[in-house]
């Protein structure tokens, strides 16, 4: 499999593109929309929304992937929306909704593990178990228009949507690469959504 990563020019991608490598990936990080031929793309969780969408348009982004999948990690699920508080800058627009700040009545950054509630399918989280445990680092959320695009949440003082699959487009709030046997089980099911 051949994956790309986008490099926001923000930060480490060193445990990311590991993990990938593990499952079995050859990983090519680019700083651009590379030409097609890619069976995956991963929009990674490191940066701050303004620069990283600055990085790649919707357009750029739909004619990379063509119809391959597509996750985004944290950061990277956040710039698929139409718009975020982190930033001025329009998201990518792919999810129709919006990135909202964690509420004031909780700690925030909500960091550390939190377990999930499955509530629909998704390409990554066949074999996860119910109540499996996964690592949040993050002080915004999904805020969706449509409810379905939700297939597994996380309680933290507030129902946090953790994973959102839209089309060809997935996206964890939480970090698969750091989140132990559950996030290289949905690493191997993102693979292998890119094998088909």
């Amino acid at each position: 499999m051949r994956i790309a990563i986008l490099d926001y020019g923000a930060g480490n991608l060193f445990s990311l593109r590991n993990a990938l490598e593990r499952a079995g990936a050859t990983v090519e990080i680019v700083t651009g929309p590379g030409n097609s031929g890619h069976d995956g793309i991963v929009l990674p969780g490191v940066g701050s929304f303004d620069p990283a969408v600055a990085k790649i348009s919707r357009d750029q982004l739909t004619e990379w992937a063509g119809g391959v999948p597509v996750l985004g990690i944290c950061l990277g699920m956040e710039m698929l929306f139409e718009h975020s508080q982190e930033g001025t800058s329009p998201g990518l627009g792919i999810i129709p909704g919006r990135i909202v700040s964690l509420p004031d009545t909780i700690k925030v950054p909500h960091m550390g593990w939190n377990n999930l509630r499955m509530i629909a399918d998704s390409m990554i989280t066949e074999g996860i178990e119910q109540d499996a445990w996964a690592y949040f680092v993050h002080s915004y959320m999904a805020d969706p228009k449509e409810g379905r695009t939700v297939t597994a949440v996380a309680d933290y003082g507030t129902q946090i949507p953790a994973i959102i699959e839209h089309s060809n487009y997935v996206g964890t709030q939480f970090h698969p690469e750091k989140s132990g046997d559950a996030g290289r089980k949905m690493i191997e099911n993102f693979l292998g959504a890119c094998r088909r």
